[in-house]
This record gives structure tokens, C-alpha cells and sequence, in this order.
């Protein structure tokens, strides 16, 4: 839903952190990352100098939105929300902005007696519940809160009502005044010696738990912890604190630790944020929307008082008062206001510069500001001579900082603002795998030229309908698609089909995909959002093989790793027959080492033979007048740009027969159907798994 900003809350210790990261140099963001800084001497290992400081650098240059106490009106419900109206008060973990765009399972209604600046706690009133939650507190106990930030404070208070004596620990003298006016036993570690103090308080029991939420680097925060623990106590960590834990203190009283992942059972999972998929009640019975609603109903009740947290109250265009000296405020709550009666301006589209495009050719569009165009397809486009009018992203702030970066003159939210734009030759289409075949038919339909990264569709119905729009759209406007199969404009690749010609000789090929793992939680393993990994990317190779063979597939045979392989696999290896007769091995793995050549090709024919190493490499044996090519690190997106940009503005062939996008995008499903089978799957449109004669081949499909 979309939701008009009245206020929102800083979170100081957090926001602080972000602030004072983005400020840091190199050395020091190295310092702050030691595990990016190993992925990065691997990736150095393996693709060299060059492609990684870009890597890096691209990433770095990505803008970070601060916030996420956000309380508003609702303006704007999207399709399956049912439970919101427009006008309704709410809270959410949206950004500081005027509007912000939220899932529903993020949002929790405000009581009526709840003022706005009041439920702007709403969400570090759950960071903190659910430290509670999993400290599991019984009436009576003593709990330590070492650190009292604003959500240290509003812990302590939640103990409170939990029934709990509470004794608080923290620097600042200030903030242990607000503590003890909430019956909070205040200590000051500067002047007392709290693991003393905790054993006097507690009878020399011990605490029967601990809950951190101070921010420091230091490793005293949980050597102390433990110390003050009773046996077998429990600790749980809230903040950020270094943890050198010694298993003395830990063996020795059989100690408990666990951290706490932010507001609750849903928080980092795309089905339940972003899919709206609520966990069962009777089996979930606290996620983070109902911890947020456990916070708001605390507040209506007054069983947690955060109005007197407040320090001070600034308008959002004088946001500098607050974040110019960030590290040095004093401020318990800063709370940003919103003037929500003035006109917002609700249009989606950013202008950012006045150039004209009329009568020029090769005027381009993107929908998608992801890491593939950033990091890739905008690197790439430079000095090919592309004219860059649009950037089209859901995220609107990755969006225009990169139509900034990169020299676009608009930047916006709504895709379709580039198909209506007249001026717009070419749509370039990097989202999710899922979107990438209803978006290339809206854009057919639109007289527009397709370029969309790969896969084209992940399902032969999607496959079909795309089909049936190019018939309909692309042939009566002369319009050309094309799928961003870049492995074959590689310098290597293109050197190898150079060496063993365009005969029609069978040949072998041994290609190899050490793809590296990724959870099982990124969108790419769904295969309804990505594909999985081999329609998402195995897809490359067997374009690749096409180029390499001169041929189509005609049938594969894909096993996968493990008893019960699932249809999303990143393990597997898969047989590929061709219709000249050559033969094709696809390796694709996710449980490599990171510091081993990414990709690796061999090509074996007439008593010859060319080894591809990471396109960093190829050798030759057998070839009079080649031994070796070595080149930086080329995957071919720049020279598939260059000539993409050529063709628009010049005209020619397309740079892929749309038979071979066709023919591989069709033998990508079928290894997944082979997989289900355990048998041989023919490649065409209409062929099923197990059928030995497919009822139509690919030919007389193109015919049609």
C-alpha cells in the first residue's frame, strides 16, 4: 500500500552507524567487513583485478535509504490487500520519505487514542519485544538491560509490564535518569562495578537474564554479561557488540546465548514480507506484524509510556539538524514531522535533464535498476553510442541515482511511461526472471525493440504466448528481441568458433559452471519469481554450445545431485544432443570453491583441442598459429551492447536467429522436465516428457 508520511522516528544508534559507514574510506569499510573483504580477494583470485574494483566500486555507489519507524495515512491499496482502506492510520517500517510504498504484512493499524508521534515507536517497540520474546521472562525475575538507546529504554519498560525487576546499565548518566523514573534500577558501569552490583541486587543469585542492547565494539559487554548471569541464565543480544565469548563463563554456568533478528518471525522472508503469506497463528503465534500491533495495543493501553522519550521534533526539509551531528546528539527520540496537508507530488516520473531525443535513433528505455544493470549493463552501454532516456525501477531512489550516474534524462516508477514514450526505440528489460515474458509482449505491443536478459520465459506457456506476440507484433513492425545470451560475443568464445570454422563436423563440449553457492532464500530459487538457477543461468551454456556446434538441440537429459533433487536445483549436470550430431556436457554447480575459476569451457574436435579458462583465457593444442589468447576477464556484455546499439541505428540482422532463443529457451525447460521424468526430453514447443515424437518440431512452429 502506499502510505503519506505524517512523522517518523530516527532511530539514532542505527541510523547512526549507516551515517558514519558511508562517510568511511576504503581502509575503513574494509576494517568494518573482513568477511567481504576475504569474497573479494576471491573474486580477485579468480576474475581478476579489474572486473572486481568495479565490482566493488559499483556497489559502494549504491544510495541507502535510512529509516524504518514510519507512521502515515494510507493513500493507495495495492491488489490483495484487504484489511487496509484508504484513510487509514498506520504504522510500518517504511523510509524517511513524504511516500512510501509498504507490503501489508509490514503494517499495523493505529488505535484511535494513539497519537501519530506516539506509534512512530511502534517498530523499535518490536526490535526490542522480540529480544523480550526471546528471553522468555517469568513474573519476578531480575533482568539485566545493558545499554539504554531509545530501544534499551523501551525494553526496559516492556520488562516492566512483563513483571520483572529491571536493573539498567549504560554511560550516560542522562539516560539512566529516564530509566529510574521508569522504575528501572539505574547503574552506571563508570562508577559501580555492576557484576558486584547485580550479585547484591540478586541475593548473589545471579541475573536470570541478560538483554543487550548497547551498539559498541568491544567484547567486555559479553564477558560481563556472563559473569553477572545466574546458572544457566539466559542472554540475548539486540545490539551490536563484538563476541570473543569465552567458554569458561559460558561452560561453567551453562549459559544460554542467542540473537535476536530484528522484529520478528517474518523479518528477511520474501513470502511473508513481500508475498503477504501470514504464518498460521496457532503455529507462529507472534510475527513481526503482531509484535507491531502488540506495541500499538501497549501504548493505547499505558502499559508502555514513550511520549517522554521524545528529545526533539524537526521538519523533514531541515533533516541536517538531526543527521549534521548525528554522532554527537545527546537525543533519546528525534522524531521527523511531515506537513501532510500540503500538495504531494504523486507523479512517478523524475526529470533530470532537458536533452531532446527527436530524430535520433537507439533511444533506450530500462526497467530493472537491479545489480545486473548496474554492475553490468550500464558499464557496458558506455561509448557504444546508446541514447539513455529512461530508467524505469520499483525502487525509485536505486533508480534515479543511477539515471544520475549514468546520464538519463528521466527516471521512474512506472514502466509504462516508456512504452507511451514515442521516443523510445528500444525497452532493455532486467527485473526477475518471472516478469520477463509478460513484459516482453507488452513491450512487442508497443512497437518497441526487446532486448530482455536472460531467461525469455521459464515456462512453455510463457514461452507460447511470447511466441504469439512476436508473430503478431514483430514481423508486421520489423522489430527484433533479443535475449541476453552474452557468452558467445566473449572474445574467447568467438576466437574458438573462429578455429574450428563453420563445418558441419560433430564435435564435443565439456562446459562447466562453478556457479557458487546462494541461499535458499533468494528470489532466483523460486521458481515461479526466478526460474531456478538452470532456466535462470544455466541457459547461457546451452546458447553458448548452440553458437559453438552450429546447431540446435534436439534432446537433453539432466541428473541432478543428491537422492531427491528438487526442480530448483543448482547441482546438476546435464546431457545435450544436438542435431548435427554433436554432443554437449553442461556441469553446473553451486558447491565449488569460491577461489576456482568460475567457467570453463573444452571444446574437442578432429584431433584438436581449445581449453576456455574463465574468459580470462584459451589455449589451443592441435590449431597451426594458436597456442593461447589471454585477454582481462570478457564475458561479452560490451561487445553484445555494441553491436545491439549498431543494429538499432543502422539496421541488420538481428544478433541472434530467434530459432537458436527459441531452441535454447525450450531445451532450459526441458532439463527441468527431465529431471521430474528421468528420461531423455525432445526439444520443441509442443513435445512432453517421456513422448518419443514430438507432435510439431521447432521448424514448423517458426513456420506457423
Amino acid at each position: 500500500m502506499l502510505i503519506q508520511t505524517t512523522c517518523s522516528l530516527v532511530s539514532l544508534g542505527t541510523e547512526r552507524m549507516l551515517v558514519e559507514f558511508g562517510k568511511a574510506n576504503l581502509f575503513e569499510k574494509a576494517r568494518q567487513q573482513p568477511d567481504k573483504v576475504k569474497q573479494v580477494l576471491n573474486k580477485i583470485q579468480s576474475d581478476g583485478l579489474k572486473p572486481t574494483m568495479e565490482a566493488v566500486f559499483n556497489k559502494l555507489d549504491q544510495p541507502l535509504q535510512l529509516g524504518y519507524c514510519n507512521v502515515g495515512k494510507v493513500i493507495a491499496v495495492g491488489e490483495g490487500v484487504g484489511e487496509f482502506r484508504v484513510g487509514d492510520r498506520v504504522a510500518s517500517n517504511g523510509s524517511h520519505a513524504e511516500v512510501v510504498c509498504v507490503p501489508k504484512n509490514l503494517v499495523a493499524a493505529i488505535p484511535n487514542n494513539v497519537s501519530d508521534e506516539e506509534a512512530a515507536f511502534t517498530v523499535v517497540g518490536s526490535i526490542g519485544l522480540q529480544g523480550v520474546r526471546l528471553l522468555n521472562p517469568t513474573f519476578g525475575e531480575t533482568v539485566v538491560v545493558t545499554g539504554l538507546g531509545l530501544i534499551g529504554l523501551v525494553t526496559a519498560e516492556i520488562l516492566k509490564a512483563n513483571g520483572c525487576k529491571v536493573i539498567g546499565i549504560d554511560l550516560d548518566e542522562q539516560k539512566l535518569a529516564i530509566a529510574k523514573a521508569k522504575g528501572v534500577i539505574p547503574v552506571n558501569p563508570l562508577t559501580t562495578d555492576v557484576v558486584k552490583f547485580v550479585e547484591n541486587e540478586t541475593g548473589g543469585v545471579g541475573a536470570d537474564g541478560i538483554l543487550i542492547t548497547a551498539s559498541a565494539k568491544t567484547n567486555d559487554i559479553i564477558s560481563q554479561a556472563a559473569q553477572m548471569s545466574r546458572k544457566r541464565g539466559r542472554i540475548v543480544l539486540v545490539g551490536v557488540i563484538g563476541l570473543n565469548i569465552s567458554r569458561a563463563e559460558f561452560y561453567e554456568k551453562e549459559l544460554t546465548f542467542q540473537v535476536s533478528c530484528s522484529y520478528g518471525p517474518g523479518r528477511y522472508d520474501e513470502n511473508y514480507e513481500q508475498r503477504g503469506q501470514d504464518y498460521p497463528l496457532p503455529f507462529v503465534r507472534w510475527t513481526e506484524k503482531r509484535n507491531f500491533e502488540t506495541i500499538l495495543n501497549a501504548i493505547s493501553s499505558g502499559n508502555l509510556e514513550v511520549k517522554s522519550l521524545i528529545t526533539e521534533k524537526v521538519p523533514i526539509r531541515e533533516y541536517d539538524k538531526i543527521y549534521g551531528q548525528i554522532g554527537k546528539s545527546r537525543a533519546i527520540a528525534s522524531i521527523l514531522t511531515y506537513d501532510g496537508s500540503s500538495e504531494i507530488d504523486m507523479s512517478s516520473t523524475v526529470r533530470l535533464g532537458e536533452r531532446s531525443f527527436t530524430g535520433s535513433k537507439g533511444v533506450i528505455g530500462i526497467i530493472g535498476a537491479g545489480n545486473f544493470t548496474k554492475m553490468t549493463m550500464l558499464p557496458a552501454l558506455k561509448d557504444t553510442g546508446a541514447n539513455l532516456k529512461y530508467i524505469a525501477s520499483a525502487g525509485g531512489v536505486t533508480g534515479t541515482a543511477l539515471a544520475k550516474k549514468h546520464g538519463f534524462t528521466h527516471s521512474t516508477t512506472d514502466y509504462k511511461e516508456l512504452l507511451r514514450d514515442t521516443e523510445i526505440d528500444l525497452v532493455m528489460i532486467t527485473t526477475r526472471h518471472g516478469q520477463h515474458a509478460a513484459l516482453v509482449q507488452e513491450t512487442l505491443a508497443a512497437g518497441k525493440h526487446v532486448f530482455v536478459e536472460k531467461p525469455l520465459a521459464l515456462t512453455r506457456l510463457q514461452l507460447q504466448e511470447v511466441l504469439a506476440a512476436y508473430g503478431h507484433h514483430a514481423e508486421q513492425a520489423s522489430l527484433t528481441l533479443s535475449v541476453g545470451f552474452n557468452r558467445r560475443f566473449s572474445p574467447h568464445i568467438r576466437k574458438m568458433k573462429e578455429l574450428i570454422g563453420n563445418a558441419q563436423d560433430p564435435v564435443n563440449i565439456v562446459a562447466t559452471m562453478n556457479a557458487g553457492f546462494i541461499p535458499d532464500s533468494m528470489w532466483v530459487h523460486d521458481m515461479s519469481s526466478g526460474g531456478g538457477r538452470i532456466i535462470g543461468e544455466a541457459c547461457h551454456y546451452l546458447d553458448l554450445m548452440v553458437y559453438l556446434t552450429g546447431s540446435t538441440i534436439q534432446s537433453v537429459c539432466m541428473s541432478a545431485l543428491g537422492k531427491n533433487p528438487a526442480e530448483n536445483t543448482d547441482n546438476a549436470s546435464i546431457l545435450v544432443k544436438f542435431e548435427n550430431g554433436s554432443n554437449g556436457v553442461l556441469n553446473y554447480f553451486a558447491n565449488g570453491h569460491k577461489s576456482y575459476s568460475k567457467e570453463r569451457v573444452e571444446l574437442y574436435s578432429q584431433g584438436r583441442t581449445l581449453i576456455m579458462d574463465n574468459f580470462r583465457k584459451t589455449e589451443g593444442y592441435g590449431f597451426k598459429g594458436f597456442t593461447k589468447l589471454k585477454t582481462n576477464q570478457d564475458k561479452g556484455h560490451r561487445y553484445q551492447f555494441t553491436k545491439l546499439i549498431e543494429t538499432l541505428q543502422q539496421g541488420g540482422a538481428p544478433l541472434i536467429p530467434f530459432g537458436e532463443i527459441v531452441n535454447v529457451t525450450l531445451a532450459s525447460i526441458a532439463a527441468i522436465e527431465s529431471l521430474k521424468s528421468g528420461e531423455w526430453v525432445d526439444v520443441a514447443l509442443t513435445s512432453q516428457p517421456g513422448a518419443s515424437k514430438p507432435q510439431e518440431t521447432l521448424e514448423e512452429t517458426m513456420v506457423v
